[in-house]
Parts: C-alpha cells; structure tokens; sequence
C-alpha cells in the first residue's frame, strides 16, 4: 500500500496515531506508557524496583503503627503500666517505622515523583488490614470497598505513570534548581505559606484545611529534596561520586528541616482533630503537593498523551477515594462509655452524674447547671 503523499490530510492523521501509538509504547521516547506485557516488564525494571521498595516500605509502616498501637492497648490494660518508651514492643515498631521509611525514601531514587507519592495509599489500607487480621477490629463493608478502589487506583498510577528515567546527578538538580519554573512555583508557594501562617499565629485560624495546606506546602518541598539526595546517593553508587557537590548537602538541610517543620504541624492538626479526619485529608494533600512538585521541577509529564494523563489522574482519585472510605468513621467505633458514680455522699446534693470526656485528659465535667452543689444551708459550693 502506498504511503499517502506529504500534503495529503491522511498523512497528518496517520502522524498524529503514531505519535499517540509512541506515547502508548514505554520503549519510545517521551512519557508514554503501555501494557503490563513482558516487554514493558524488560523496559521498566528500575521503575518497578522503586515501585516495589515503595509498597513494602509502606507495608512495613503499617505493621510497624499497629504493633505500636498494640503496645498502648496492652499497656493501658496493666494495673501499673510503665512509659511507652520503655517497651520493647514499641521499640521494635519504631525501628520498623524507620525501615519503612528507609525504603520510601530509596524507592524516588528509581522511579519518579508522581509514581511514588501516591502510593502512601497503601499504607492505610495494608493498616486497615492488619488491624483486623491480628488487633480483631470490625471489617465492614466501605474497608472492603475502599481496599478495591486503592488497589484499582495503584494499578492504574502503575501502568499509567510517567516513564521518565532521569539519572539524577548533582548538575542535573543545580539545573533544575536555578530553572524559572521552578523559581515562580517557589515564589508562589513562599507568598501562599506565608498568608497561611499569618493567619494561623495571628489571627488563631486552626482549620483542618489551613494545618494541613501548610503541611502539603512543605511536603512538596520535602519530596523534591528527598528525589535529589536519592537519587545523587544512587547515581554515586551506580555511576560516578555526586556527594563532593555542595548542591547535596544543600538539599539534605533542606530535607531535614522541612521534614522537622512538616511534622510539628501535622502533630499540631493530630491534637485538633481525629485521626479519621486528618489520615486522609493528609494523604490527599500531601499527594497532589508531591505531583505538582515533580511536575514542575522534574518535568515528568514532559512530553506526555492527554489520556496518559487523565488515566493517570483518574487512578489518583480511586486512591484518594479508597482511602477516604478506609478511615471513615474508624474513630468513632469504640466501647460504651461507662459513667462515673460519685455514690451518697452525706450533706451534698448530687444532680447528676460524670461523663468521662474521650477526647481530653480528664474525667469531663459536670453537665450544664450542675457545676455545683447545694449544702444544707443552701449556700452553693464548687464540686
């Protein structure tokens, strides 16, 4: 068959299907993506290697969270429980916390940003998991529900994600460094942090939304100097020392102290408000911060199909959405809340009885009007 002529308008169009065809194929040049087939297998091994240290470093962080929560049930069941800190049990999840994070922060200097971030999803769901299986917490049917559509969604950032490989040497990250994109996204992130600051110390704003903007905004920061101190340490092992580079230690002072940062408001988020509220919005912020930042400063999706993309972001939302119905409600299963009797106490009039306060320190109060207590000679006295 002949091969329609240079002006003809089936050339364009046959143009533009091998173009999308290239895009489609992990072997070509560009962010395309392709098929789970053995060749894409052979062509992505090292993304693939960084997407397996990701999932397990997360699976461990979800073991090592349900042994800690194990050691606090079990140390609240003691008639003289000792400090946390002084359990071996909780030692040992903190050291596999710090192994799941270990592999996390291995895994970017494989694969990119926007294959990575996302999935933190497992670990909630690998928690829901493990919660059920050894700490007898109740499976219901949104977990079940919620696990389908992470584990659909992670297939889909998988097979969908961008197929740079960047061997990220310290000129590469100086280059990306001084860029103009990244310059305006930094300005605009410093100007957005800044108002959100303000009225978070000032004004004493302390929505969910505003702690936790603030976390996602460090968190881009974070993820962008984690991928560079990653992926300088494995190209000096690979290839050639980066680690003589000032850029390096520059990004680890970066790392540390927006990890620092990150980490004192998200505790302050966790005092404010419930695990079941703050886990996921988290996860959703801090993912779509991670995207951006890969996007603008690695240039990730550099050359990539618009249904790349939306296939792409369509298995971030069925992530997004199974970890929302994961943690929905999880806070509110508890026991009945038993109440505290004062019993009859001579010369005092008891109106009513205490309710312990769940989310405080403390026994609770007294209802409303019965804050205190009549004597016989009808003079009130605080309880």
């Amino acid at each position: 068959m002949a091969a329609p002529a240079p002006g003809d308008p089936g050339a364009a169009a046959s143009a533009v299907l091998d173009e999308l065809a290239r895009n489609f194929t992990y072997g070509a040049r560009g962010a395309g993506n392709g098929s789970l087939s053995g060749a894409w297998y052979r062509r992505n091994q090292i993304h693939l290697f960084g997407v397996l240290l990701a999932i397990l470093g997360n699976l461990v962080i979800s073991i090592s969270l349900n042994i800690q929560k194990y050691s606090h049930l079990r140390s609240a069941q003691q008639e003289h429980p000792r400090p946390y800190f002084r359990s071996v049990l909780w030692w040992s999840g903190i050291v596999l916390m710090a192994l799941g994070e270990t592999g996390n922060f291995a895994a970017y200097g494989f694969a990119p940003i926007t294959l990575i971030a996302p999935l933190g999803c497992m670990s909630v769901t690998g928690s829901a998991i493990i919660s059920v299986m050894f700490l007898r917490e109740n499976l219901r049917a949104s977990d079940l529900l919620g696990m389908t559509l992470a584990l659909a969604g992670t297939y889909l950032l998988v097979n969908f994600a961008p197929n740079i490989t960047q061997a990220i040497s310290a000129r590469t990250v100086q280059y990306y460094f001084v860029g103009w994109q990244f310059m305006i996204y930094m300005i605009l992130e410093i100007l957005v942090f800044c108002i959100l600051l303000y009225f978070h110390k000032r004004k004493g704003m302390k929505h969910i939304v505003i702690l936790l903007t603030l976390v996602a905004l460090l968190a881009s920061v974070t993820v962008i100097s984690v991928k560079a101190v990653s992926g300088m340490i494995t190209f000096s092992v690979t290839d050639k020392m980066q680690l003589t580079y000032p850029i390096f230690y520059i990004m680890c002072i970066i790392m540390i102290a927006s990890c620092v940062f990150q980490v004192k408001l998200l505790n302050q988020a966790t005092k404010l408000y419930n695990t079941a509220m703050v886990v996921p919005v988290n996860h959703i912020f801090f993912t779509i911060s991670a995207i951006i930042a890969g996007i603008i400063f690695y240039q990730e999706f550099l050359g990539a199909a618009f249904l790349t993309i939306f296939i792409y972001l369509f298995g971030c939302f069925l992530s997004f959405l199974g970890v929302v119905l994961v943690t929905r409600n999880r806070e509110k299963e508890h026991l009945p809340q038993s109440y505290i009797d004062f019993g009859n106490v001579p010369g005092k009039q008891i109106l009513d009885k205490i309710q312990p306060d769940s989310s405080g320190l403390s026994y609770g109060t007294l209802p409303d009007g019965s804050d205190s207590i009549k004597s016989p000679s009808k003079e009130k006295k605080g309880v």
